[in-house]
Order: C-alpha cells, then structure tokens, then sequence
C-alpha cells in the first residue's frame, strides 16, 4: 500500500510539473539574448541542411524577427512530431517546420499570426492511374508523421503509411511501397524536381496557414513577433525571401 501512495504521489507531481510548463516571456527571451528554435530540417525550402547548418524560408524570416528583437536564434534540430511535443512542453521557444495553425493544435500551444497559405498537394509516379484526389480511395499513401497530411489522409479514410521524414515518405512512392505521396506544395516543388519520374497533382488536397508555434504563456513574446512579422509582410521582405529561394509567395 506504500508503495501504491508513492507511486501515486509520484505521478500526481509529474501533472504539476507539467501542468506548471510555460513558455518563455518576451522579457525571458531578452534576458537569455536568444529565441530558441525547435525544427525538423528535412522540409525545403522552409528547412534543409546545408553542409551541415539549417537553412531556409522561415529560418530568414526568424532571423530577421531575432534582429528586431534584438537576440540570436538557436536552432534544435529533432524529428517534426517531436518538434510539436517540444513546445507544448516550454522546452524550447519557438517552433518552426512548416507547422499549419489549426485549431486541435491551437488547444495545445499558441501561433503568430499565419505568414503563409501553403496547401497539400498529391504526388505520384508519371505513369500512375491515379490522377484525382478521389482516385486515393482503395490506396496507400505515404506522409511525414505528426503533420496534417497524416491528419487529413486518415480523416479521408485513406490507408496511411507515416515516417519520420519527408525523404522516407518519397522513397515509400519511388520504390513502390505507397501509391502516392501528400505533402507540402513547396517541398513537393523541390523534391520532385530531383527527379525520380514523379509528378504532382493539380487538385490540391487541402489549404492551410502556415505559423510559428510557442507554449502558452508566451502570449506577450507572441504579440511583438506579430507586429514585426506583419511589417516584414507589409514592405514585402517575406515575399522577397519566397523570391530567393525562386518560389511564389501566397499572402494568407
């Protein structure tokens, strides 16, 4: 029976210390003199690695929110679903990895304004029969695990095979595994163009925002992001920063 109480008064403390996580304040950032950042860097042109450091999209775009706030930006490299674990637990900042605001994640952690409207597009072999988003029904298809094309294949009822990272997921669709691949417009963009006799789809299968994410309790942080994140879209530097890496810009 002690030992039942212990086990019990054990787990009660580890709710509190959960329930007690919370995000950094603006003051926090400004003490510490960085943002950190939690991303999963297998996502161009928001993410990738190159020789060896993350680069992209909306690693520009933070780096310029750092500036304005006058810190450095530190990024964590971890698989995506881990990223959104992360922080919903305060262990980090800031996440970023082409992360849809939707509202089952808005239950969880809080979101800059979107600065983006990305969409799920379909990918396939050139010579698939499957040329529709209604042709999906009976098949397989790959995704990057914890995004909202897992999310949205499962709610259309679709047999889903998830892995870890996006160049898996296409690997599952070269090599026959899958019939088709849902990802990301941009990615799809660049990792079709590396070859591999692959196509996208003209239906798209959903639109969505994309954001930053942050933990609550750094509603504060969240709010002066917002105002320097929406002149960056005023004076047109984000859509400058699409035209860098040669991709068109959607306003949300």
């Amino acid at each position: 029976m002690k030992k039942l109480i212990a086990l019990v008064l054990v787990l009660v403390l580890c709710l509190s210390l959960a329930a007690c996580a919370k995000g950094a304040t603006l003051d926090d950032v400004k003490k510490t003199g960085k943002l950190t950042v939690a991303t999963s860097p297998d996502f161009p042109p928001f993410e990738s690695l190159e020789g060896g450091k993350v680069v992209g999209i909306e690693v520009d775009i933070l780096n310029l929110i750092a500036e304005e706030l006058g810190v450095e930006l530190e990024i964590v490299q971890m698989d995506f679903d881990s990223v959104l674990t992360a922080i919903k637990s305060a262990k980090y900042n800031c996440g970023m990895s082409g992360i849809t605001a939707n509202e089952d994640r808005k239950k969880n952690m809080l979101f800059t304004d979107p600065y983006y409207n990305a969409a799920q597009v379909i990918v396939v072999k050139a010579d698939s029969a499957i040329k529709a988003k209604a042709d999906l029904e009976g098949k397989t298809v790959s995704v990057q695990t914890g995004t909202t094309a897992e999310a949205g294949c499962q709610d259309e009822g679709l047999t889903v095979q998830a892995f870890t990272a996006n160049a898996d997921a296409k690997a599952a669709l070269t090599t026959g595994k899958v019939d088709a691949w849902v990802v990301d417009n941009l990615t799809a963009i660049q990792m079709v163009e590396e070859g591999d006799g692959l196509t996208i789809l003209e239906e798209k299968m959903t639109e969505e925002p994309y954001a930053f994410a942050f933990a609550f309790g750094s509603e504060d942080l969240v709010a002066e992001i917002n105002k320097i994140q929406a002149k960056l879209i005023a004076d047109g530097t984000v859509e400058q920063i699409f035209t860098n890496y040669g991709e068109t810009y959607m306003k949300p």
